[in-house]
């Protein structure tokens, strides 16, 4: 069996990157990227494609691997990191984003937060965060 290797995937709002390491050294062995467009359809809104990030972290993956000589199946664990509050909505039936993907930056929904100041007391009891277009579940809302 080939040697084993870790896979990292870091998933980020620019752009889509795999490193692969050597599981017993943790040399790194190869490592591919590939960027990611940003699209501004309106003033302080920010959005992704939800496929584009799908397939740059599906490219890379496999770019790094054939880099590195190693078989995929030689993967024994994998790492995943990403952007964390960027919120994407998909189709049930389909498979199919409902929308573009609405990035953490994105703050269209600044008068959403604002018109519920008075929520925001109760909303940081429960969840420990404060009212803010950064968290998805306002992005959801919109």
């Amino acid at each position: 069996m080939a040697a084993p290797v870790l896979l990292s995937i870091d998933q980020g709002t620019t752009s889509s990157r795999a490193v692969v390491y050597d599981a017993h050294t943790f040399a790194p062995l190869a490592t591919a990227q590939q960027e990611i467009e940003q699209h501004y359809p309106r003033d302080g809104w920010v959005e992704h494609e939800p496929e584009d990030i799908w397939y740059s972290v599906a490219r890379t993956a496999r770019e790094a691997l054939a880099k590195s000589g190693r078989d995929p199946r030689a993967v024994a664990a994998v790492g995943i990191t990403n952007q964390r509050e960027t919120v994407v909505v998909w189709e049930q039936a389909t498979g199919r984003p409902v929308h573009r993907a609405i990035v953490w930056q994105d703050r269209r929904t600044t008068d959403f937060c604002r018109d519920r100041a008075a929520d925001g007391p109760m909303l940081a009891a429960k969840t420990g965060l404060v009212l803010d277009p950064y968290f998805s579940a306002t992005k959801l809302h919109w």
